[in-house]
């Protein structure tokens, strides 16, 4: 309707003709929500993609989840393991690639099944001739009860870790094996065969932490040392080479060199590497 009022129109939308604004869009909590845990083990990427029901006052084992009976081990889409190297699980070798986890829950053991991967929603349509391992594990009780649903990694090692699921009061781990010696070696000897920078620290170190060649291990350590003079971070760990390697005069007098050159620098990185090199001499003696 329009109006004239001291020579101005006025005009007023109809009521009829009004629109309503647009409706909000409204994300509504997930009763249970999705997590990514990414880890590297060693050189191994490993990725579980898994969503997190809660307990909420529910009898989980045996009354959720009933027990001996296929579970997609979490909550809508199944969940979903991806490892970049071939690995061991309590054994059993899977080859580099993604996964679905399905469980069959027990009062005294629990089968796990690494599955083909369907993309499937929950384990409906679960078939086991697509399974690629199965494995048996022992469930722990646990003192404190876990609310949500967890899957994750722990225990950390270069070629090792504990792949857990915990929920309510039950934990179940999963050793977790990577052959990380057997991809790492021929890498290490063609990066040292090849020109250019050659990684000899890193070698030595790879080398001395895996218990491999210890004199290559020195070889390399010295050839280091040799391009950087100064690094007394590397002198250091010449002289645990040389300790381990049962030279307890070499291993002191490399100590002591670190500890020369260390002095020549300040404050915090002065003061940890003269501990360190003292706690060297000290072992050996």
């Amino acid at each position: 309707r329009s109006f004239v009022f001291l020579g101005v129109a006025l005009t007023f939308g109809s009521a009829h003709g009004a629109q309503a604004p647009a409706a909000p869009k409204l994300e509504f909590p997930a009763s249970s929500p999705n997590a990514t845990v990414k880890q590297r083990i060693g050189v191994t990427d490993i990725e579980i993609n898994y969503a997190r029901p809660g307990v909420k006052g529910r009898k989980i084992f045996g009354g959720l989840v009933p027990l001996g009976k296929i579970w997609r081990t979490g909550a809508n889409t199944a969940t979903k393991l991806t490892f970049s190297t071939p690995v061991k699980l309590n054994g059993a070798a899977i080859p580099a690639g993604t996964y679905e986890l399905f469980t069959l829950p027990g009062e005294s053991e629990w089968t796990v099944v690494i599955h083909k991967h369907m993309s499937q929603w929950g384990s409906y349509q679960y078939d086991a001739k697509n399974d690629v391992a199965r494995v048996t594990a022992k469930p722990i009780t646990l003192a404190a009860p876990v609310e949500s649903l967890a899957i994750g990694l722990n225990d950390l090692r270069d070629t090792s870790a504990t792949l857990y699921i915990a929920w309510e009061k039950t934990r179940v781990p999963l050793k977790l094996e990577i052959d990380t010696v057997g991809i790492m070696k021929p890498q290490i000897e063609a990066a040292l065969k090849a020109d250019g920078d050659k990684p000899y620290f890193n070698a030595a170190m790879f080398y001395f932490e895996n218990n491999l060649d210890l004199k290559q291990a020195l070889e390399w350590m010295n050839a280091g040392i040799a391009k950087q003079p100064e690094a007394f971070w590397m002198v250091y760990r010449k002289g645990l080479i040389l300790a381990k390697l049962g030279d307890k005069a070499g291993a002191i007098a490399a100590a002591k060199q670190s500890m020369e050159l260390a002095a020549k620098r300040s404050g915090e990185l002065k003061e940890e590497y003269t501990r360190l090199n003292e706690a060297l001499i000290a072992s050996v003696r």
